[in-house]
């Protein structure tokens, strides 16, 4: 693809220069560079590389396509971050090492080391500025040149090196016009730059000695504006066309809620457009509706499959008499769109990252700019639909990317993201070939919650492997979570971390299950009846419930393979227990779980053929998925529950279970996985560890043959928990810890 005619090569340098100044000038800045392909962004500073590449996981920053670091010595290219030759081979030549120049510095006082990543360069902190000329005398002998900056900071470089000198064999190498050059800097460490005899400009505030030793040169421009603002004064002298000012979109919406579904279900019958409530009462929707219920200005940003083509986001009230003020902002997205972007890349490529099956995921580059496009309508929604400093509520990780665009659109307002999976650690997550722009993306936000603990520690994991990250505040995990005896235990969270320029706090929150739902279900006398009908369907054995979706992370062959065991090691529970297991099959379009279908069917298939009798089916396969109301009726009819995904953000069957049992007067027993978020928070709950098959048959016989007295304590224990921690308590404890005060590190 052939570039666009050139009419700007930017080399400028970093700290108080390009990420300097007022915030409005920077982004005035940013915007001018991204909106045309015409301008060519070179990074020129004295940072090593390798302090150089968080800035790159910031979003509101231009990412350069070369980078000039380590005071000239490191040349690179600015995307993959590969030397660029011959340049870098010739730059590399002339150095020494470091080892002749602290031999030949070792016992010199007021003289210490940088601990900071260099290559190339010998960095100092040096207290006496009177002792350069000795410092050059020591070194003479060898092939560097002495540079001191700042009154402070002493390079010890290759002859010949410098930003500058770097700079113009880059220009040399790309063949670019020296008068398309403008160089910018703030310090006397930049001032090799101007010696290019390039275009430049000093930012305001610069360094005295910077300014001084610039004054008299005809082709720099002492600015009078700080840090960026300067290189827009600059650019605008040499006839660049800069963006407008933008005017931030603003709507009325005190609260914005982000999320893939609208808060109703869409349907067309004879080309009309009709619309009804979500069937299911626990899901996440009726929770975030009743964010709502007391009036205040809000917006609900989603996708409608159903429009007109004009691309123009569409408005609909949600519900005139419950939610007065709650109007649905409906992004329009083709079907192709929903299922390139949420059925196929977000479950091939993220989907197997979260829950660490890192070997099945599949990245395709133009289905990430895809997503990437996605993501920026529902950001450009949000930023139109809120109030001057409103709250934004984005949920989950098909939408990871709308911090980032969203925070350039509005700085204004107060960004919230709650993760609805579980979040790996950072050898897992950084798997993922644009990790460093998702964590720079959720690097955004104000508030970050998760469903447990370790899903934020997890976070800061991955934030601090791409960034300088400092933990300002933790928190202690007890009594609430599980702090050891568990996979996902922890005794300690960060709260509150410092990521650059930005404070992100961290919390976390695990969703509950609609517990008034459940009770007004079962209250219901003919759905006892059903409870009863069940519990006398399979009166001669216990009844083993296992409700999940189809899908390798819940680790359904891993479960009949421990079934199969525990009959083969207890011939006497053969005929004496049923495993009921309802397994919802995935969203149409979803072709990556047949295989998993296949296999189930054959085990469940092996396992009958092995075991049963003419009375007795030892598995009962339901291959569909059920109202909320019927898995409710089973909870509350079965033995016990057996939970055991391999890897679960959460877990709310397990909860749904708990209360069914606890309102019907059940003494069940819940067996679940220690690898399902739910886990550090279900104190009492049998922990199995998945994994471990023949651990798994044994957790399974263990909960079998309870005693009935302890059956009763635990399922109280459960259900006290579950109860007090419900659906609409998340939301509450969410949105409450958004509003908290500022903490103490911000401003």
């Amino acid at each position: 693809m052939q570039r666009a005619v050139l009419i700007l090569l930017l080399a400028t340098d970093l700290d108080g220069t390009f990420l300097g100044g007022r915030q409005a000038d920077r982004l005035t800045l940013y915007r001018t560079i991204r909106a045309t392909d015409q301008i060519r962004l070179v990074y020129v500073t004295g940072r090593g590389a390798e302090s150089v590449l968080p800035l790159l996981a910031d979003p509101l920053v231009p990412d350069p396509e070369f980078i000039i670091a380590d005071v000239g010595a490191t040349v690179l290219h600015g995307d993959g971050h590969s030397p660029v030759t011959p340049l870098q081979w010739e730059l590399s030549a002339k150095w020494i090492g470091t080892e002749p120049i602290l031999q030949a510095l070792a016992d010199m006082p007021g003289l210490v080391r940088q601990r900071v990543p260099q290559e190339r360069r010998c960095s100092f902190f040096l207290e006496d500025t009177a002792k350069v000329d000795e410092i050059a005398e020591r070194v003479a002998h060898l092939d560097v040149d002495v540079l001191l900056s700042a009154d402070r900071y002493l390079d010890v470089l290759p002859r010949g090196v410098s930003k500058g000198d770097t700079l113009k064999r880059l220009v040399a190498h790309l063949g670019v016009d020296e008068s398309q050059v403008l160089v910018a800097g703030d310090t006397l460490n930049d001032l090799s730059l101007y010696d290019t005899g390039y275009r430049g400009v000093v930012v305001g505030q610069a360094e005295t000695a910077l300014i001084e030793a610039t004054r008299e040169r005809e082709h720099v421009h002492i600015a009078t504006s700080p840090g960026a603002g300067g290189i827009v004064e600059a650019m605008e002298q040499m006839g660049v066309k800069i963006a407008p000012t933008v005017e931030s979109p603003s709507g009325d919406a005190q609260l914005v809620v982000v999320y893939h579904r609208l808060p109703y279900e869409e349907q067309m019958h004879d080309g009309v457009v009709s619309r009804r409530r979500h069937t299911s009462p626990n899901g996440i929707v009726p929770t975030l509706l009743g964010c709502f219920e007391s009036g205040r200005h809000g917006s609900w940003v989603a996708w409608t499959t159903f429009h007109d083509g004009s691309g123009a986001t569409s408005h609909d009230l949600v519900d005139e008499e419950r939610f007065a003020n709650l109007v649905a902002a409906k992004v329009p997205l083709s079907q192709d769109d929903v299922q390139r972007f949420y059925k196929k890349f977000s479950k091939e490529a993220f989907w197997p990252v979260i829950f660490s099956f890192v070997d099945r995921a599949k990245f395709v580059d133009a289905d990430w700019k895809h997503f990437l496009e996605i993501n920026r309508r529902f950001a450009e929604t949000a930023a139109a639909e809120s109030d001057v400093g409103a709250t934004v509520w984005i949920h989950d990780y098909n939408l990871w990317m709308v911090p980032a665009f969203l925070r350039q659109l509005r700085p204004d307002v107060k960004i919230g993201f709650f993760h609805h999976t579980s979040f790996p650690p950072a050898d897992v997550f950084n798997v993922i070939p644009w990790a460093r722009q998702i964590v720079g993306s959720l690097a955004q936000c104000d508030y970050i919650g998760f469903h447990i603990p370790r899903y934020a520690a997890n976070f800061l994991d991955v934030l601090r492997s791409h960034a300088p990250t400092e933990v300002l505040e933790t928190m202690q995990c007890a009594p609430r979570f599980r702090v050891h005896g568990g996979a996902l235990a922890i005794p300690r969270m960060p709260s509150v971390v410092r990521s650059g320029d930005r404070i992100i706090r961290l919390g976390a929150h695990p969703v509950g299950v609609n517990v008034r739902a459940i009770h007004r279900i079962l209250a219901d006398p003919d759905r006892l009846v059903q409870v009863e009908a069940i519990r006398a369907r399979f009166q001669s054995t216990r009844l083993v419930l296992s409700v999940e979706r189809l899908d390798y992370v819940k680790g359904p062959l891993q479960k009949l393979e421990a079934f199969e065991r525990m009959l083969d090691a207890h011939p006497d529970m053969r005929e004496q227990v049923t495993l009921l297991m309802v397994t919802t099959p995935p969203a149409p379009g979803m072709e990556v779980y047949e295989e998993v279908r296949e296999a189930v069917d054959q085990v469940v298939g092996r396992i009958n053929g092995r075991f049963g009798t003419l009375e007795w089916t030892p598995v009962h396969y339901l291959f569909r998925a059920l109202p909320f109301e019927e898995v409710v009726t089973y909870s509350a009819a079965a033995d016990v529950a057996w939970i055991t995904p391999l890897r679960d953000g959460l877990n709310l069957v397990a909860k749904e279970f708990v209360t069914a049992q606890y309102v019907t007067g059940g003494e069940g027993v819940l067996v679940l996985s220690e690898f399902a978020g739910a886990a550090v928070e279900m104190h009492g709950a049998v922990l199995t560890n998945p994994y471990d098959v023949e651990g798994m048959a044994r957790d399974l016989h263990d909960a079998l043959v309870l005693p009935q007295e302890a059956r009763a304590l635990h399922i109280k224990r459960l259900a006290t928990l579950v109860e007090q921690y419900d659906v609409d308590a998340w939301s509450r404890e969410f949105l409450d810890a958004m509003a908290a005060p500022d903490s103490e590190y911000i401003g």
